[in-house]
């Protein structure tokens, strides 16, 4: 008789087999295998699958957590066994998507979730031939510098203040800023890092010298008190919603009836830059884009004036065309 069993958390097979009434055991270590393929328990719970694979390959947080909600929404809608799912079910799926209005970027997620738990996770053969939705390209919100220094204005807590400064002097996600460390920041040089961003990298920042004072203050501050972030909050760091919530009352304080949001003051940065007469060069590694072309949007976004650009209607020094 022969009995196993397989121990995913450490990819240990153990075995035990009886021959002529004495008994044989045994275990071996499978390395390089992915679990969720191989073991039918792991299979029956794809959203926990999906999990694991999206770890292993280092997608972040946020993309795992939107592609679940997204497969959990096709299992809504699709009430069958996802290993009996076809390609039929995934274009009907898209299509109520778009019938309801959904966006570009919306179909396009739903899609990639889809794709990914099918063809990655249930290594399922489906050939799913379904052309990306088109995107509108349209330009992110951003503020003058005007808007800038009256929404600063309208903040009166010193740490929210010091924080709403870190996103517009260097240009920094939300993210980012609440979970600085103190190892993170280099005075003496006037710089700073941002450990494992988006895509996983890092990329220097730089310190205002309007701010430097007060952020090595808060440094000290939180240092003595034991705290390894910069701006601690109840589950280590202080969360996304708070930094949100606070620009979102700054801005009606300050009378800003633009949709302003925290990763506006990241898109005010970069636009000011090239507004300053800074160079895409200069501006791409400060940004963290891989490609220029990302970075090429905020030319569109600066004001033609500061990009010694003249509307050939002002230059003509007659009255009429």
């Amino acid at each position: 008789m022969f009995i196993g069993a397989f121990f995913v958390a450490m990819n240990v097979w153990c075995w035990s087999v009886s021959v002529g009434g004495v008994e044989f055991s045994g275990f071996f270590v499978v390395k390089h295998i992915k679990t969720e393929r191989l073991v039918g328990v792991m299979v029956s719970d794809p959203l926990y699958a999906m999990k694991r694979e999206g770890l292993r390959r280092g997608l972040s947080h946020l993309t795992i957590v939107t592609y679940v909600q997204c497969v959990k929404q096709f299992m809504k809608y699709c009430q069958k066994d996802l290993k009996k799912v076809t390609k039929k079910d995934v274009g009907e799926y898209i299509d109520r998507i778009i019938e309801r209005g959904g966006c570009g970027n919306t179909v396009n997620v739903h899609l990639n979730a889809v794709k990914f738990v099918l063809q990655e996770v249930l290594g399922k053969r489906v050939m799913l031939r379904i052309r990306y939705s088109k995107t509108p390209k349209t330009l992110p919100v951003f503020l003058t510098k005007d808007e800038v220094l009256r929404l600063l204005s309208a903040v009166s807590n010193p740490k929210h203040l010091l924080i709403l400064e870190l996103l517009y002097s260097a240009g920094l996600r939300v993210g980012e800023v609440v979970k600085l460390r103190k190892e993170d920041l280099e005075f003496d040089r006037c710089v700073g890092w941002v450990r494992a961003g988006k895509g996983n990298k890092d990329r220097l920042f730089i310190i205002a010298d309007r701010i430097s004072g007060r952020l090595r203050e808060q440094v000290v501050s939180r240092g003595v008190q034991g705290w390894s972030f910069i701006f601690p909050g109840r589950n280590g760091h202080l969360s996304v919603r708070s930094v949100q919530e606070i620009v979102k009352v700054a801005a009606r304080r300050a009378n800003i009836s633009k949709n302003v949001h925290p990763h506006s003051l990241r898109h005010s940065f970069a636009t000011h830059l090239i507004e300053n007469g800074c160079g895409v060069v200069e501006v791409q590694p400060l940004m963290g884009h891989s490609s220029a072309e990302t970075t090429n949007m905020y030319i569109h976004m600066a004001n033609p004036p500061t990009i010694r650009v003249r509307s050939p209607y002002d230059v003509s020094k007659s009255k009429t065309l």
